[in-house]
């Protein structure tokens, strides 16, 4: 952690300090929170592979947040902002649902989802219920970030920054995917100003800086951004029917064969007009994103 920090240009010293805390058992929570006015709670079970069930990722995700939920409240915590996601928003939706997808939606769990969506939106949907029964005037405010991208700080990154390094390193195309996009330091940037601000207090805001991109225009955007730096990247449009194929044979795909085609747009207008927030644009991330990678060494030519 503090190699990163320093990596991102920051010597915290002494004012960083840290408590070792599992999110599946009570030890080390209440040291975590005790003399905190606020707590920012973003660790959740994401796609590592090392997940084997459906409750793997439910289970972690759901006791982590009432664990420190409740270890906030007992501290006399003023505010909790937690990190949810996209992921609780706007997945198992028909085609005619009302988009740009908004704060109001829910993802649909009787819909056909993958783990770390139900997990998502359990969790988030059980923090809720937690304040509204057992808060005791402790407030909570939820981010819902889209596909989050921006400078890494190592070779330990989110998931969704796999989608940049895989086109450099020369992915064979494009499928009929899009997604919108966020800058890591534009979600912590709105992390910080949900601690604070009045207007957050119950209040779940999605951080997205635009709207969806198709990803062949990530992928033009990297072409035409990093000249031969992006040498491998593919502008290819693949065929729904080769990624099904595709999937057949590699389990790991059978995630993207959902998505081919469905409308992923999102508005963070109420982030934006309620907080003032302002984020960089996606083209920005993804310029970022691939810069860091290179510039880190950390992308592969076959």
């Amino acid at each position: 952690m503090r190699q990163h920090l320093q990596q991102g240009g920051v010597e915290p010293g002494e004012n960083l300090t840290f408590v070792v805390a599992d999110l599946m058992a009570d030890q080390g929570w209440d040291a975590a929170t005790q003399g905190c006015t606020y707590v920012l709670h973003g660790a959740s079970p994401t796609p590592s592979g090392e997940q084997a069930t459906e409750a793997d990722w439910i289970n972690p995700a759901i006791e982590g947040n009432l664990r420190v939920l409740r270890a906030a409240r007992d501290a006399g915590v003023k505010r909790v902002v937690l990190t949810s996601a996209f992921g609780a928003v706007g997945v198992g939706h028909a085609a005619d649902y009302p988009r740009p997808f908004k704060e109001t939606d829910w993802t649909n769990l009787d819909s056909d989802l993958w783990p770390y969506q139900r997990s998502k939106t359990l969790s988030e949907r059980a923090a809720w219920a937690f304040i509204e029964k057992e808060g005791r005037g402790l407030e909570l405010s939820a981010i819902n970030p889209v596909a989050v991208l921006g400078p890494v700080l190592g070779a330990d990154y989110s998931h969704s920054t796999r989608i940049i390094k895989e086109m450099l390193e020369g992915q064979p195309g494009c499928p009929d995917i899009n997604s919108c996009f966020v800058d890591v330091r534009d979600v912590a940037d709105l992390h910080v100003i949900a601690m604070k601000h009045p207007a957050a207090r119950g209040e779940r805001f999605l951080a997205s800086s635009g709207h969806s991109l198709r990803l062949v225009e990530v992928a033009h955007t990297l072409k035409t951004s990093l000249g031969d730096a992006a040498r491998c990247v593919s502008t290819v449009e693949l065929t729904d029917e080769s990624v099904r194929a595709a999937a057949d044979k590699n389990p790991v795909m059978i995630g993207m064969v959902k998505l081919l085609g469905v409308d992923m747009n999102v508005t963070a207008e109420k982030a934006m007009s309620v907080l003032g927030w302002q984020p960089r644009t996606p083209q920005q991330a993804i310029i970022a994103t691939a810069q860091s990678l290179i510039g880190l060494g950390l992308i592969s030519h076959s």
